[in-house]
């Protein structure tokens, strides 16, 4: 099988269905190939070790799901634990650099964890706190979602740093935004409850009630 964007593009427009997988959920511009989520991911899978500038080229197709499937690949290439510091920092920088091909919540669901906040785990994240001040929601999505790298297992000062994410984006208007609030918080609270607990005593009337419950459902 050869390693190049073309030959991934190639697998998902031979899965594609339209009809069957609309993908619905979608709410972007590009074109919508109809390739199920699960295939796609394992179209990923299978491609975990694209190299890097044919990441790039996959991520300068149009089609939605060729976009995801990029994310994926740098998902899956990063959990190796094989991999190179120098090429975690390759692929952190490729997320962020390409940040503007990011017009959907999965892609940054998919990969912000892992490519963002596994590799700022010990080093400074100034750069989540300059993405929460972003006026675009998905990049202030990045900010609120890439610190579940530090909720398993537990990083004290990366989830210190998740609170003050989430104190900033408390009263975020846009549900791209408060919705990952909610789930780091829920994490949060299995990881470190009494901080949580806090968090919530000090600023949980600013937090929408779904946001609310939701940073309540790991809580003793």
């Amino acid at each position: 099988m050869a390693l190049t964007a073309d030959a991934l593009v190639a697998e998902l427009e031979a899965a594609a269905d339209p009809l069957a997988h609309p993908n619905r959920h979608y709410r972007g511009d590009a074109r919508v190939m109809g390739v199920r989520m699960g295939t796609v991911f394992d179209i990923a899978k299978a491609f975990a070790a694209l190299p890097l500038d044919e990441i790039g080229r996959l991520l300068d197709e149009d089609p939605y799901e060729a976009r995801l499937a990029a994310f994926c690949v740098l998902d899956f290439a990063v959990r190796s634990p094989r991999m190179a510091d120098a090429d975690r920092a390759s692929c952190f920088r490729l997320y962020l650099d390409r940040h503007d091909r990011i017009d959907s919540w999965d892609m940054v669901d998919r990969a912000a964890p892992r490519v963002v906040g596994g590799f700022l785990r010990e080093r400074p994240r100034d750069i989540l706190f300059d993405l929460a001040a972003s006026p675009d929601p998905l990049r202030r999505r990045t900010a609120m979602t890439a610190p579940l790298a530090y909720t398993r297992p537990p990083h004290p000062a990366g989830i210190d740093d998740l609170l003050r994410l989430a104190e900033l984006l408390a009263d975020d208007p846009d549900p791209l935004v408060s919705k990952p609030v909610g789930i780091a918080l829920k994490h949060a609270g299995a990881a470190a409850p009494d901080a949580v607990q806090a968090f919530l005593e000090r600023v949980g009337e600013r937090l929408p009630a779904s946001v609310r419950r939701e940073a309540r459902a790991k809580l003793p």
